[in-house]
């Protein structure tokens, strides 16, 4: 029977809170029963088991965080017991516990310890020209007079370095020995100096920060951020730093839509669970706009554009605490019906969090529609490796001017296309949205 481990349920986790034990120790669990809700750092998931057994150990308590791999439980056959339960029983024997002895550090005698080193050429070329050598330890070191104090200048005088490396290292104000080395038997060249001085600083420096101030009463709360909202954080940064966003905005006549919409409620499709939405033609019609214009369904890959066959429709989906993209794949052999009934599922399934990995991963491109949230327009980001996202925004009635120079009410949406302007330039983006236009603004299209 298994040790089991933290699962990686999404392709960018790192690690994973067990949020909530649904089976206690002892207990009997079946292959395919949930036994525990885990946080995601995109989602609450529920797990199930992968065995049939006993859950003889449980490693983790409600709360906490396990990397992933790291165990997590233990489920046992009868009689079976947990390794854990085992070292136990070992150290109670007073036997060893092998995994974790260490080894004893061997004592040198007096005598031996006083015995001068031998010195290397080598070790003689990394002290600076100022340094002098230690007649016990044979490593280079500061002379006495330019060493005041035994501490953090002693062991970086003892790290293997050429004089140069020292020397920037001293003007840089950067510890040699948190700086790894790339020469001969790890030594420090010039060139790992700057490389760590670069990087450090552009990292944001911790030490030496002073902590936020307390927040007073009256003044708020400090939310502590959720794995998926560090995700969802750290995956912004990640789209808006080295994608090249650039933006094209549509309105396009949603009558036809919204007349399609009104013929299929006269026609019996009253009931929320079943109607088909302006949101469904949306999707179906990006779909297909897509197989129109095939160049627009790929992703950035280095030193190449990668078109894919299927398009795989990402929808993003709000939940209680960030937001879900589940996918449905192949989107393009679906039909509206489908893609309606698969997007109610999708969604509701997402915010009950029953979703699994393998829904919410991958995609080739997304649709947002804050529409129904009361939003005229918006631009949205890219979810990288995505070559490009639509924002949809709600249908407004407003005054237009019909072909014969009348003011008539009419009603509008907008569309927002954000591009990577790696995969799609604007001529391409423009020939989409075009596409895009003819088919919502001629929605039976979309019914074949």
């Amino acid at each position: 029977m298994p040790e089991i481990q933290m699962p990686k349920l999404s392709d960018t986790m790192t690690e994973g809170t067990l949020v909530t034990w649904r089976k206690k120790k002892g207990d009997k669990v079946s292959t395919g029963e949930v036994i525990a809700e885990i946080e995601t750092d995109k989602a609450t998931m529920e797990w199930e088991s992968p065995e049939d057994g006993t859950l003889t150990e449980i490693y983790v308590d409600e709360g906490g965080k396990v990397n992933v791999g790291d165990r997590i439980a233990f489920i046992g056959g009868q009689g079976e017991e947990a390794p854990e339960k085992g070292e136990k029983l070992a150290e109670a024997k007073g036997e060893p516990k092998q995994q974790e002895a260490e080894p004893k550090k061997e004592k040198k005698p007096p005598a031996e310890a006083e015995k001068p080193a031998p010195t290397e050429k080598k070790e003689r070329e990394t002290a600076p020209p100022e340094a002098k050598i230690d007649k016990k330890t044979g490593e280079a070191g500061p002379s006495p007079a330019a060493r005041p104090t035994v501490g953090a200048k002693t062991e970086e005088a003892r790290v293997k370095a050429s004089p140069v490396a020292r020397r920037v290292a001293a003007e840089l104000g950067l510890d040699l020995a948190s700086v790894k080395g790339t020469g001969p038997e790890g030594r420090v060249t010039e060139t790992d100096v700057r490389a760590a001085a670069k990087s450090k600083t552009a990292a944001p420096q911790k030490t030496g920060v002073a902590p936020a101030p307390p927040i007073k009463a009256g003044e708020g709360a400090r939310i502590q951020l959720s794995g998926m909202r560090k995700v969802i954080a750290q995956r912004l940064v990640e789209s808006l730093g080295p994608i090249p966003h650039f933006y094209l905005t549509i309105d396009i006549n949603a009558g036809p839509l919204t007349t399609a919409r009104e013929e299929l409620k006269s026609a019996g499709e009253g009931a929320d669970a079943a109607k088909i939405t302006v949101n469904d033609f949306v999707l179906k019609g990006a779909v297909q706009a897509a197989v129109k214009v095939p160049r627009v369904n790929a992703s950035f890959d280095g030193d190449a554009i990668v078109q894919y066959a299927d398009v795989d429709l990402g929808i993003a989906v709000a939940i209680e605490d960030g937001l879900l993209t589940p996918v449905i794949r192949a989107a393009q052999n679906k039909s509206l019906r489908e893609i309606s009934e698969l997007v109610k599922d999708l969604a509701h399934r997402a915010r009950n969090k029953r979703m699994k990995p393998e829904e919410f991963q991958g995609g080739t491109f997304t649709v947002s529609n804050l529409g129904g949230m009361g939003i005229d327009s918006f631009s949205a980001v890219i979810n990288p490796p995505q070559g490009f996202i639509l924002a949809i925004g709600k249908v407004t009635k407003t005054p237009v001017i019909d072909d014969g120079d009348q003011i008539v009410v009419g009603y509008r949406m907008s569309i927002t296309m954000s591009c990577d302007h790696r995969v799609i330039d604007g001529a391409l983006g423009a020939e989409y949205l075009k596409e895009l236009r003819h088919l919502l603004e001629n929605p039976t299209l979309l019914l074949v």
